[in-house]
């Protein structure tokens, strides 16, 4: 058996903010090849989920702490849905259809989310990065996720 426990949260929230990417996961699942994968994922404010797409599989996740926003987009980079999801939302937990392209963004200090996706993962395959949003680590980003911080439904991030 498998616990989650509040330690073990508070013990990756923790590691995210020593973390350069300023996130932390841990797996549920044993491999990447489960044919269900499963895990929570701290991440900081300053961290940086570039947009992305998952082929052929839906993503359904619950926000146990802290706060996001999740944005969807279409192939162009215009925003056609935004939500903030947490405790003190009253939205807790959303399913975003396969193929959608969509980010995550804190919106608080010490936010965590639990995700379960469609297996196996393949890190080659399994996500497509919006080719209008920079790559993680370049320069722009800090600049990028200043406008996903101020973008609206109908707005064009690129």
């Amino acid at each position: 058996m498998k616990l989650v426990t509040s330690r073990m949260i508070d013990e990756m929230i923790v590691k995210a903010g020593e973390s350069p990417r300023f996130r932390t996961n841990y797996n549920i699942h044993e491999s990447l090849s489960d044919p269900v994968q499963r895990l929570f994922i701290a991440a900081g404010l300053s961290s940086y989920f570039r947009p992305h797409r998952h082929l052929g599989k839906s993503e359904f996740a619950l926000v146990i702490r802290g706060l996001f926003d999740v944005i969807l987009f279409d192939d162009e980079g215009t925003v056609t849905e935004r939500v903030s999801i947490g405790p003190d939302t009253g939205i807790v937990g959303l399913e975003i259809p396969a193929d959608q392209c969509h980010t995550w963004l804190p919106m608080a200090e010490a936010s965590v989310f639990f995700e379960v996706k469609q297996g196996p993962y393949d890190p080659s395959s399994s996500l497509v990065f919006a080719p209008w949003s920079p790559e993680e680590g370049s320069r722009q980003v800090k600049v990028f996720q200043e406008k996903l911080l101020a973008v609206r439904i109908g707005d064009k991030i690129t």
